[in-house]
């Protein structure tokens, strides 16, 4: 099986911190992208059964009724499995009876939404703008549309932000009673809107208190902490995500989309005008197999599980051991093994980085 992302590129606003490839909504545009996007899929994707569909962006709910439409008809070509989790990413203005209604009809599972803060100081620096009543009003709706699956992005450590301010995020995030809960250590990425006007990144020291309160805090109340930035209720874990992190297979279809097929791992142009015509990849490389096995290592340990030995072994027809300096960093404490599993130890993911250093 593999899995499939889709990019939607279109937004209503540009939010100050996104660096993703985006441009504002305009039906003329959209309409003939859609169409390509349909094209690039018939021509590329081998009927492969798939595992999970992603459509994220830019903002995939920025479409109108009829695009969308168009692009729930598109995804059917796809060979879903019984259990295909499909996500849609979207922000909460553009929630609506209409849209879950499409979503629901066309076998949408999983719904992730956008919302960053609740605090009026964080989103007016990030460009965001709704509230807490408006949040616990369209998952009221959601709720009553039958989806059982909701993500929430949480992003924390925006210049001035207060471990009292992330503290109340939390304690509503956790009102709203989400079954995931993606969080996002503010990345001020060159050409972003906080980049052009100077912006700051808050202190080492205050990002990583506000990174251990949030993974004691959700621990606590249920989460499974099973990624360095992903937390879920039992059995909500991300599918499409945990594609990425076992290093398996996936497509990409869409401006600036990347994908990893048959050991080639490629990225789409980010040229609308190119795209248009027909020329949808932008890069493309052939791994070899010491490349995908570092990529195995970065991606796996990124799992607080970690990376089982045995499979590792069974894939790559070589001990872990054998290739990585796993012994030494076993001893000084960077990794722990736990039932055939080599992973890094709680407290220590937060400089997990440094440690990759030391291994690849």
């Amino acid at each position: 099986m593999t899995s499939v992302y889709i990019h939607i590129p279109f937004c209503k606003s540009i939010c100050s911190y996104c660096d993703f490839c985006k441009m504002f909504y305009y039906q003329k545009w959209s309409t003939k992208y859609l169409i390509k996007l349909k094209e690039e899929i018939l021509d590329l994707y081998n009927g492969e059964e798939a595992r999970s569909i992603y459509i994220g962006g830019g903002t995939p709910s920025a479409l109108k009724t009829k695009e969308l439409e168009f692009l729930m008809d598109t995804i059917k070509v796809f060979n879903r499995s019984v259990t295909c989790e499909v996500t849609f990413e979207c922000n909460l203005e553009d929630i609506t009876k209409e849209l879950l209604e499409i979503l629901k009809q066309n076998k949408v599972t999983r719904l992730s939404i956008g919302i960053q803060s609740f605090n009026e100081e964080n989103l007016k620096i990030l460009g965001r703008n709704h509230s807490f009543d408006d949040a616990k009003e369209k998952m009221a709706l959601i709720r009553e549309f039958g989806f059982k699956n909701v993500n929430l992005d949480l992003i924390y450590a925006i210049p001035n932000e207060t471990m009292k301010i992330l503290k109340d995020d939390i304690k509503k995030f956790l009102k709203l009673e989400p079954d995931h809960i993606s969080t996002y250590s503010l990345m001020i990425e060159p050409n972003t809107l906080l980049w052009i006007n100077g912006i700051r990144p808050i202190k080492e020291d205050k990002d990583e208190e506000m990174y251990h309160y949030i993974c004691k805090t959700l621990e606590k109340k249920g989460f499974t902490h099973y990624e360095v930035s992903n937390f879920a209720k039992e059995g909500k874990e991300s599918i499409h995500n945990l594609t990425y992190w076992n290093n398996e297979e996936y497509y990409g279809f869409g401006l600036s989309a990347s994908g990893y097929i048959d050991q080639i791992r490629y990225t789409n142009t980010k040229n609308l005008t190119k795209y248009l015509e027909g020329e949808y990849k932008g890069a493309e490389e052939i791994l070899s197999k010491q490349d995908i096995m570092d990529n195995e290592m970065m991606l796996g340990l990124r799992k607080l599980k970690g990376i089982q030995k045995e499979e590792f072994e069974k894939k790559y027809q070589v001990k872990m051991e054998d290739v990585y300096p796993i012994k030494p960093l076993l001893k000084n404490g960077d990794l722990e093994e736990k039932k055939g599993y080599i992973f890094i130890p709680k407290n220590k993911i937060y400089v997990m980085n440094e440690i990759l250093l030391k291994m690849i």
